[in-house]
């Protein structure tokens, strides 16, 4: 088994028109050509190619759906919100177990932010918000570094945004176990004292709701450049951590989650299991976020 990974960073290349620039497009289609090469070489049998609320979400999807399809000879399926929410909380599921019984999960992604809750593999209620940590980045905090007043505007905003979303999960019942999944909460846990990557999937990670107030209030004075030099930040998720951070911080204070504990398995491992619960074959998964 292998994995490869490319940042596109849709979310950040759409235009004030709601249009994946062409500069997202290119990147698409080019990161589309060498994987489907990669899958190729590999003697795949099967290539699964999702994508999700970038492309979901803009105005000219069809057209550079179309085009990907033209130049790279793949076809790009389209995940809705609510089915990347309930493939991500199938991973989160088949890691934890049924042990862990009520789970409610969290995921930020580049366009959007996913909430879900349930006792089974499927979840009882799922949410898919446009709060992705590059979405925000991109209409909010323009600034290098955003300032200290638009990111309170920022915060008082997300709690109106999920306002609703928060009063319906609370509502459905008390969570055995609250998860974090996606880059930016592993990314987040470990810049409050989490464990690094290189100590394996299976080490506890956890991340506080008082650590991410303490590294928001440092990160957010910092420029893109400065944070993309602390340990376990990227230059490509440098832009956005400041907008994740917030989504994450509104995120647990409206579900009133003083604590995650963070899965490492998250919508391409909901993708991969879905399709062995019918085709026990190998494929390589390929997710445009």
């Amino acid at each position: 088994m292998s994995s490869t990974k490319s940042a596109l960073r849709l979310a950040e290349n759409t235009d004030d028109r709601g249009d994946i620039t062409a500069v997202g497009a290119d990147r698409l289609v080019e990161t589309v050509r060498d994987f489907s090469g990669i899958a190729q070489s590999s003697g795949c049998g099967e290539l699964m190619a999702f994508a999700t609320s970038a492309v979901r979400d803009a105005n000219n999807s069809e057209a550079v759906l179309s085009r990907v399809r033209a130049e790279t000879g793949v076809n790009l399926e389209v995940l809705s919100g609510v089915d990347e929410a309930r493939l991500t909380f199938l991973a989160v599921r088949r890691w934890y177990g049924w042990s862990a019984g009520h789970i409610l999960n969290l995921d930020i992604g580049g366009g959007s932010l996913e909430l879900t809750y349930g006792g089974d593999e499927d979840p009882e209620v799922a949410f898919s918000l446009q709060l992705g940590a590059g979405r925000l980045t991109r209409d909010w905090l323009h600034g290098d570094p955003p300032g200290k007043r638009r990111v309170a505007v920022l915060r008082d905003w997300l709690d109106a945004e999920l306002a609703g979303p928060a009063k319906e999960l609370r509502a459905a019942g008390p969570a055995d176990l609250q998860v974090g999944t996606s880059k930016t909460f592993r990314s987040l846990a470990r810049l409050t004292g989490a464990a690094p990557s290189g100590a394996g999937l299976r080490v506890k990670r956890t991340l506080t709701a008082s650590g991410l107030r303490q590294l928001i209030a440092f990160i957010s004075r910092m420029t893109a450049s400065d944070r993309a030099e602390l340990e376990g930040v990227s230059s490509d998720r440098s832009q956005q951590i400041v907008a994740g951070a917030l989504v994450a911080e509104a995120s647990m204070r409206a579900l009133g989650i003083d604590t995650l504990e963070i899965c490492p398995w998250a919508l391409r491992e909901g993708l991969i299991l879905r399709k062995l619960d019918t085709d026990m074959g190998g494929e390589l998964v390929v997710s445009a976020r």
